[in-house]
C-alpha cells in the first residue's frame, strides 16, 4: 500500500501517523516544502522516500511530486495531508489520479464552506443555527429580522476562528461593513451553549473505531479576539447524545476512512427550532484531526494510542489498539504574555505543585501564541474538580 503524506512535518507532531503507518507495512512517502534535512528524526525513518517542493501552493509542482511517486511505486492508495489547509488540495490530487480513499473535489465544497454544510445537517436531521450569505448590508439586515442580535460573521471558508466576530446592535454592523473583506462571510444566528467537539476516527462504513469529547470552556474566537488564554480539555467519556449526534453528522455528510472534529453547541437553554436544554446542535464540521496538541491529550485522557488506530484503518479497517479502562481528564492551559497577562504564580510553583501531573510542557512556536499562548502546560487527573483547579492555578 503506498500512501502520500502531504506536508508530514506540520503539525510536528505528525509524524507519529507516519510512523504507526510504517510499522503496519505500509509505503509512506512525503511531499513537502521543508528540507529534508531539517525533518525530524522520527519523521525521516518512518518515510520511504521524501519528495521536496518549492511550495505546496504551487499544485503543478505537487502534481508532478505525485506522479512521479506513481511512477516509482505503482499505484497510489492514499493521499492525505489531515491538515485544514490543504483539504481541497489533498482531493483535488486524489480526483487526479483516481485516489478513491477520501474525498473528491466534486464534493469538497460541501465540507469547506459553511454555507454549504447547512444543507447535510438539515438533510441529517440535525438542528443547527440559522445562517444566510450576507455579501451586502442591506442582506444582513433582512436576515437580521428574522434572527435579531447578537449574531457571528465569519468566513465561509476559514480555519478556526479567524477572522470571526461576535456583533451585538447596528453600530457592530456598520463597522464590520466599513471594513469586510473581499472574502465571502456568512452570518450566523448566536447560540448561548457550551462549546463541545466530537471526534472520532472513522472506518470504510463511517463506522467509529475511537470517539472523544472535548470541552471548550472559551469558545477559541473570544481567545483572540479578546486576549484571552486558551483552556480546554479532553473528557474521559462521551456522553451518549453527544455519540448520537457525532454520528448522524459523519454519516449525513457521507464521510468515510478520516479522523473528524465536529464542533456542537450544547443548549444552556430551550429554544425554538433547535432543541431543549442540554441537547446538541451542529455547528460545523471539520474532516481532519482536532488542532496543536489535541491528539496527544486524547492519548493521555483514554490511555491509548490515536496514530495507531488511525493507521489500524489505513491498513485494516479495524481497531487494533485495546481499549482502556484507565481514563483521565486531559488539560491545556495557555499563558500569554503582555501588561494584560499577569498571573499569581511562577512556573517554578507550578512545576512543584503539578510536576507530577504534568505531561507536556513547552514555549509554543510564536505563530501559535494568539491562540495557545506562549508557554502551555498540559496535565491529567481523575476529576473535573482537580481539572478546573489547575486551570485556576496556571492561569490566575
Amino acid at each position: 500500500m503506498n500512501f502520500i503524506f502531504i506536508s508530514p512535518n506540520f503539525p510536528h507532531t505528525y509524524w507519529n501517523f507516519c510512523d504507526r503507518l510504517k510499522r503496519n507495512g505500509v509505503n509512506v512517502l512525503g511531499i513537502g516544502d521543508a528540507p529534508y534535512d531539517g525533518l525530524e528524526e522520527g519523521l525521516k525513518g518512518a518515510l520511504t522516500e521524501y519528495y521536496k517542493v518549492d511550495s505546496l501552493e504551487n499544485y503543478d509542482q505537487v502534481f508532478r511530486a505525485v506522479a512521479f511517486f506513481s511512477f516509482r511505486y505503482g499505484k497510489i492508495d492514499w493521499i492525505e495531508s489531515l491538515n485544514e489547509y490543504w483539504l481541497e488540495q489533498d482531493a483535488r490530487l486524489r480526483t487526479d489520479f483516481n485516489v478513491t480513499t477520501g474525498i473528491q473535489s466534486d464534493r469538497i465544497g460541501f465540507i469547506k464552506n459553511k454555507s454549504l454544510m447547512k444543507q447535510f445537517y438539515i438533510e441529517g436531521g440535525i438542528p443547527t443555527a440559522r445562517q444566510s450569505k450576507v455579501t451586502t448590508i442591506e442582506a444582513a439586515r433582512e436576515f437580521l429580522k428574522t434572527v435579531d442580535y447578537p449574531v457571528i460573521v465569519k468566513p465561509d471558508v476559514g480555519v478556526g476562528a479567524a477572522d470571526t466576530w461576535k456583533l451585538k446592535n447596528d453600530a457592530d454592523l456598520e463597522a464590520f461593513y466599513a471594513k469586510l473583506p473581499e472574502v465571502p462571510y456568512v452570518m450566523e444566528e448566536f447560540i448561548d451553549g457550551d462549546l463541545i467537539s466530537y471526534e472520532a476516527i472513522l472506518d470504510r462504513d463511517c463506522e467509529p473505531l475511537f470517539e472523544n469529547m472535548t470541552v471548550w470552556p472559551v469558545p477559541v474566537m473570544d481567545i483572540v479576539n479578546d486576549d484571552l488564554n486558551l483552556k480546554y480539555y479532553v473528557a474521559p467519556d462521551v456522553p451518549e447524545e453527544l455519540r448520537e449526534a457525532g454520528r448522524r453528522t459523519c454519516k449525513a455528510f457521507g464521510v468515510d476512512r478520516r479522523y473528524v472534529h465536529l464542533e456542537f453547541f450544547r443548549l444552556r437553554r430551550t429554544r425554538k427550532g433547535l432543541g431543549t436544554k442540554g441537547q446538541y446542535a451542529g455547528l460545523e464540521v471539520n474532516m481532519r484531526p482536532p488542532g496543536g496538541y489535541t491528539p496527544d491529550m486524547m492519548n493521555f485522557a483514554h490511555s491509548t494510542d490515536v496514530y495507531q488506530i488511525y493507521a489500524d484503518m489505513v491498513a485494516f479497517n479495524e481497531r487494533r489498539f485495546p481499549v482502556s479502562d484507565d481514563q483521565y481528564y486531559c488539560v491545556y492551559a495557555g499563558r500569554k504574555d503582555g501588561p494584560a497577562h499577569v498571573y499569581t504564580h511562577t512556573h517554578e510553583e507550578i512545576m512543584e505543585r503539578y510536576g507530577s501531573a504534568i505531561v507536556m510542557q513547552e514555549e509554543m512556536p510564536p505563530v501559535n501564541w494568539p491562540q495557545m499562548g506562549r508557554v502551555m502546560y498540559t496535565a491529567k487527573f481523575r476529576t473535573l474538580k482537580e481539572t478546573e483547579a489547575f486551570i485556576d492555578f496556571v492561569q490566575g
